[in-house]
């Protein structure tokens, strides 16, 4: 099959001849439909060490598939059927496993591989698309249950307002949701105006341009303070952004993976007496299959953060061009579509 192999830190990735994979007898072979380009993909090519990534490895968890194969011991898959795929990979029988949150199972792994034509993933990891969903469409379940989880994790009540910092796919998914779920008032905030079409498109109220008066913005935009400030960027100094601009006892809910450190002063949160929150992953069980859902509901379409459908051979061009600021969004892998 083809694959794209990650040789290391500062080389392209690189379209390459793999072995056709087998499943383990838990496991089924998926031929991939789409994989979504994330940014973490980008941080892990950056400084694979902390993620345990060596040359070799295939990225890509953002993945939706067809059953081609099953191993002995799967029940409820077979070859057919059209599932997305939770990237977290537990043990299967712990206490966090049983009760569907494998990103808190002391052995989970986060798997790769969905940058290729087939990947194996464990049957405990998959979900069937429900009627209706694209394929394609399916790998974006990811992203959406991982904002999903921002926001239930701050506590988010009807009425309050929102601001989110980034207007990346998880920063407009956050909007999304926001939205969804009773924000009187989303405003998206970045260094560009890019995503603006796209952020109201999602549900959002408004735009802001990030810089030195962010946080009148976002007060002016809101019609005050906003209650709660997602940090969707995860770069030096954006925390400490948040912090000055939420309300006194408001929330900051830091989601953006900030790799090496930050520099933030503490004495703003502690005045205002913040609450300060962190997100990473998703429960399964109950939020996973609400992202699904929400492909095919609701007045605002997820799909709207997608910008390009390619083949694998772009897909070195296209992931370091992604390492500045372009006007894509989220750019999807659909191995069938090569030389289409």
């Amino acid at each position: 099959m083809k694959a794209l192999v990650f040789d290391g830190v500062g080389r392209p990735l690189r379209l390459a001849e793999r072995p056709d994979p087998t499943p383990g007898p838990d496991e089924v072979v998926l031929r991939v439909s789409a994989c979504g380009i994330c940014g973490s993909d980008l941080h892990i090519s950056e400084d694979p060490a902390p993620f345990g990534i060596a040359p070799g490895f295939v990225l890509g968890h953002e993945i939706s598939g067809q059953v081609v194969a099953c191993g002995a011991a799967v029940n409820d898959l077979k070859p057919g059927d059209t599932v997305a795929v939770v990237p977290m990979r537990g043990c299967g029988s712990c206490g966090a496993c049983r009760a569907g949150d494998p990103g808190r199972c002391p052995a989970m792994s986060l798997i790769g591989g969905g940058y290729a034509e087939f990947v194996t993933v464990a049957e405990r990891q998959c979900h069937r698309l429900p009627e209706g969903i694209a394929p394609a469409d399916g790998a974006l379940a990811e992203p959406l249950a991982v904002a999903l989880h921002c926001v239930v994790r701050s506590g988010l009540r009807p009425g309050d307002r929102v601001a989110i910092l980034g207007a990346g796919p998880i920063g407009l998914l956050v909007g999304f949701w926001a939205r969804r779920m009773g924000a009187a008032r989303v405003v998206l905030a970045d260094l560009h105006t890019h995503q603006r079409d796209r952020a109201l498109a999602l549900g959002a109220t408004d735009f802001a341009l990030s810089g030195d008066r962010l946080a009148q913005n976002l007060a002016e935009l809101s019609d005050g303070a906003p209650d709660i400030v997602f940090d969707c960027v995860g770069k030096r100094g954006v925390l400490q952004s948040a912090t000055e601009a939420v309300r006194p006892q408001g929330k900051v809910i830091g989601v953006g993976l900030c790799v090496g450190g930050d520099e933030w002063d503490p004495f703003i949160a502690l005045s205002k007496e913040l609450e300060l929150i962190f997100a990473v992953f998703f429960h399964q069980r109950n939020e996973f299959g609400v992202a699904l859902d929400a492909l095919s509901s609701g007045p605002f379409a997820p799909q709207a953060i997608i910008t390009d459908r390619i083949g694998l051979s772009p897909v070195p061009r296209v992931f370091e061009g992604l390492r500045r600021r372009t006007t894509q969004c989220k750019v999807l892998i659909q191995p069938e579509t090569e030389g289409v």
